[in-house]
């Protein structure tokens, strides 16, 4: 299996959202209601979406392949933190969020992910930032263990709307 990374283009929109559509669902906790996922994916993942997050040079996505075949992507934003418990804990001016991380999941454990985040990573040090930052729901265990593996600890926590319903994510950083 040949797995390879790169910087996703505006033509990669509809096969982001896609991605968006099949993975959003992963990270969210048991209970999450199917309408709630629906409404965060059309509200913010859409292709429109996407068509406007690789046109903003404060972005980086990337996308990981398996055998030539979209498997995942990820998303690096720069900028402001109007999240006020994130910017109780994150320094903006020396930081850089991981917004987005997902992977199909039938290749969990295929080694993708780890591609995908020593790819992400080394884009988000090419910036210039010091750190990397990232929320991920408390509940979410199996991305809690990458994260970690990975070097981000938890240093705060903050909410997540998603539709209707609120949610608790950890709010994690790395050094880059």
């Amino acid at each position: 299996m040949s797995i390879t990374t790169r910087r996703a283009d505006v033509a990669d929109a509809e096969l982001l959202h896609d991605l968006a559509d099949r993975t959003f669902k992963l990270a969210c906790p048991p209970g999450t209601k199917p309408e709630d996922i629906a409404a965060f994916v059309a509200t913010n993942l859409s292709a429109g979406s996407f068509r406007r997050y690789l046109a903003d040079p404060d972005r980086i996505v990337l996308l990981v392949a398996s055998d030539g075949e979209p498997i995942g992507y990820s998303m690096l934003v720069a900028g402001p933190i109007e999240n006020e418990d994130v910017a109780a804990v994150v320094d903006e001016k020396v930081s850089i969020e991981l917004s987005k991380f997902y992977l199909l999941a039938d290749r969990h454990g295929s080694g993708a992910a780890a591609a995908l985040m020593t790819a992400t990573l080394a884009e988000a040090a090419a910036t210039g930032a010091q750190f990397c930052w990232l929320g991920v729901n408390q509940q979410n265990q199996r991305a809690a263990k990458f994260y970690a593996k990975h070097g981000f600890d938890v240093i705060g926590v903050k909410r997540f709307l998603v539709g209707a319903e609120w949610h608790d994510d950890y709010i994690r950083r790395r050094a880059l």
